[in-house]
């Protein structure tokens, strides 16, 4: 199998959760494949009744997130507009014709289960290399030692991750001495988030006004239990991001958060500073997440509290945008400072004075570090540079 020209299936979440972020967050892996010369398709088959972004509820009908995708695909990549297929609730097949699909699984090589959350299709070729992309590190890896039930179908996720031929993560620092996240028994191969560098130039072309927020976007609290391992509880990003609550005190820049998820203390948020944006509704499609980040100064933004305390060396796909689009980030370092090069146009920080100390650096040169920012987008995230080593990686 050589990496000339292969027929690759990439999975992701976009029906199940369509929303701007997460759209781009798996579809630029379409999308850069593509580029590439690739035959690539992609394919969602998450058994789950998909979230409706707009009614706030999960229903049965898929025909919001059917007109997402087509949307997605006719606007950045119509080349690919015949090329995806989602499964609805394991039975009904929109986009392409279930048969068709079958055929491409049949003759596939590459089958790219990002977040492991699709099922393997049971046409797949016995000579394609299945991959598991772990995009959660810290979390996944405790929810493979522990099995904590109050994680649905954790037996059965298990079980699936298992099958596949290779597993690679965003966890960068796996092997680092001072990471602690459980390796298990899996040969881990690192990887990180692609970006199509021209799908962000034309947000390049617009430097932020000098009075354009900082932002981010995220969700507070993402687990539904507790993420215990030996004994210590594990947090998601609201428990970082308490630390950060003074922040608007410290700086002089404005700071805006555009926040989604269980329990976030919105109120709070806004007495300490925070400009308070919903999430989701700020960011649902595609086009209105790049708006969001087109209209920031930079992106300040903690991370999930496992990545850091397990010192997993994760980065944001979200954050690998604001870079793309010439946006400075300032961000919680999860040990990927030893790895991807820090100081101009990407900081980091571990504390609360640490940020603000970093902001306070950017904006006394902010078209210096603006330029940095693309620059380390094109050096460490191109699309083509990253999945280039994951195919060699996985070949």
């Amino acid at each position: 199998m050589g990496s000339s020209r292969l027929r690759i299936i990439v999975t992701g979440l976009v029906g199940l959760y369509p929303v701007g972020g997460v759209a781009w967050d798996y579809l630029q892996y379409v999308v850069g494949f593509a580029r590439m010369g690739h035959d690539v398709y992609y394919h969602e088959d998450t058994w789950s009744w998909p979230y409706h972004p707009v009614e706030k509820t999960y229903t049965e009908d898929p025909g919001y997130s059917v007109k997402y995708l087509e949307n997605f695909f006719r606007d950045y990549a119509p080349d690919l507009s015949e090329r995806w297929h989602y499964c609805h609730l394991h039975e009904t097949s929109y986009g392409m014709k279930r048969s068709d699909f079958d055929a491409v699984a049949r003759t596939a090589d590459l089958f790219i289960n990002v977040s492991g959350a699709c099922m393997i299709p049971q046409e797949l070729s016995p000579g394609c290399a299945k991959i598991f992309l772990d995009t959660d590190p810290g979390y996944n890896q405790i929810m493979l030692s522990e099995r904590l039930e109050w994680s649905e179908n954790v037996d059965r996720w298990c079980h699936g991750v298992a099958q596949h031929d290779q597993h690679f993560t965003y966890a960068e620092n796996i092997y680092g001495a001072d990471c602690t996240a459980p390796r298990m028994h899996f040969n881990w191969k690192t990887t990180r988030m692609p970006v199509v560098m021209d799908l962000w130039e034309p947000l390049t072309r617009k430097e932020a006004p000098p009075r354009a927020p900082w932002t981010t976007i995220m969700t507070w609290n993402a687990f539904k239990g507790k993420l215990i391992y030996k004994g210590i509880e594990y947090a998601s990003k609201g428990a970082e991001f308490e630390k950060l609550m003074g922040l608007p005190c410290q700086v002089e820049a404005p700071l805006k958060v555009a926040v989604g998820g269980v329990n976030a203390p919105l109120d709070r948020l806004a007495e300490a500073g925070w400009a308070v944006a919903d999430g989701p509704a700020a960011t649902v499609t595609p086009a209105m997440y790049q708006e969001f980040i087109e209209g920031s100064r930079g992106e300040i933004s903690p991370a999930k509290q496992v990545y850091v305390a397990m010192r997993t060396g994760w980065f944001s796909c979200r954050s690998a945008c604001y870079l793309a689009a010439a946006r400075p980030v300032v961000v919680q370092d999860t040990g990927f400072s030893s790895l991807i090069p820090c100081g101009e146009g990407l900081l980091v920080f571990n504390t609360a004075e640490e940020a603000a100390d970093a902001l306070r650096r950017v904006e006394k040169d902010y078209p210096h570090h603006a330029r940095a920012a693309l620059a380390a987008a094109h050096e460490h995230f191109d699309a083509s540079k990253v999945l280039g080593k994951m195919i060699q990686d996985a070949l």
